[in-house]
């Protein structure tokens, strides 16, 4: 959506979100990515035939002749038996290994010592994860011996592997999100495209922050399905002084950097010591009547952020 299409649309997000419960309807993450482990492709000694011939073509056959005619003659059955395995063996795919086997076992297997993720969560309909707890992705006893440097650079190190948003926020900046989240759980964020900009509609649920574009909400009401989900964790905020957080997007409508220009917004406007940025939250929240969508874009484009996503402005040399 453009900006100019959109006019209008800002005074009609607060009486539609009076109506709008989105429900947890979270995606489960995806397994973690292979190590790379398995052994290269090689070519057989054998030849290519099979049976009595093929052992004929191979380099090796006249060094082991005199043996392998002698078992032929004293042992049939053996031989015939050694033929077959032979023949097995040739049906694998080249690279083939057992030991390569065992490997992909394990990596299907392989969790980081400190991260449990998928294990024991369920699934909506929609995709997105239900429940996802800090301890399904996370072993909370193991880090709480680390420092909040080390946790932050072991939550680093792991999602910066996945295509997905996280962070680490400090714990007074999200006590600052958290209670504006209380007073004003709503918020109209835009996103840059090529051509304008699309408005989504960032909605708190718990510590669950939930986005769906604006014209879902215009055309489906309450039903209409979250696109991305940021997950903030305050389980190490008062030890520590931290809180972990981590989404899960639907890769139908949004990307990555997508995705982390809107969760940079929730800063933007939430965590901003600028009065003027926040009285922009409190109006679309309590004076839905006078807010104004433009002042969100102009606050984006001041701030620089979703820079990255609008095309290169090419310059006129004629």
């Amino acid at each position: 959506r453009s900006a100019a299409a959109a006019e209008g649309a800002g005074a009609m997000a607060g009486p539609l979100l009076q109506a709008w419960g989105l429900g947890a309807a979270l995606r489960s993450r995806a397994a973690l990515r292979p190590l790379g482990l398995l052994a290269p492709p090689c070519r057989e000694l054998a030849g290519t035939g099979s049976g009595e011939a093929a052992l004929e073509e191979n380099p090796f056959y006249g060094k082991y002749r005199h043996k392998i005619q002698e078992l032929r003659r004293s042992s049939p059955d053996v031989f015939e038996s050694r033929m077959e395995k032979r023949n097995e063996v040739k049906k694998q795919p080249v690279g083939y290994s057992k030991q390569g086997e065992f490997i992909k076992c394990m990596e299907e297997k392989a969790r980081p010592i400190f991260f449990a993720e998928g294990l024991g969560t369920k699934t909506s309909k929609g995709g997105f994860t239900k429940d996802k707890t800090l301890d399904s992705i996370l072993n909370v006893e193991m880090v709480k011996e680390k420092s909040a440097e080390e946790i932050k650079q072991i939550w680093n190190q792991y999602f910066s592997a996945k295509d997905t948003v996280y962070a680490v926020i400090p714990a007074e900046k999200f006590d600052l999100i958290w209670k504006r989240a209380q007073k004003c759980p709503s918020f109209l964020y835009a996103l840059p495209r090529k051509e304008g900009y699309e408005f989504f509609v960032g909605q708190w649920s718990g510590t669950e922050l939930h986005f769906t574009s604006l014209i879902n909400i215009q055309t489906q009401g309450e039903t209409a399905p979250s696109q991305l989900v940021l997950y903030h964790y305050p389980e190490l905020q008062e030890e520590k002084g931290i809180v972990l957080m981590t989404a899960e997007m639907d890769s139908k409508f949004l990307v990555v950097h997508e995705a982390q220009c809107l969760a940079n917004q929730v800063q933007l406007f939430y965590a901003t010591d600028r009065s003027e940025t926040y009285e922009l939250v409190e109006t679309f929240n309590h004076r839905s009547s006078e807010f104004k969508y433009m002042s969100v874009i102009a606050e984006l484009e001041q701030s620089g952020l979703g820079r990255e996503l609008r095309p290169a402005q090419v310059s006129d040399k004629s």
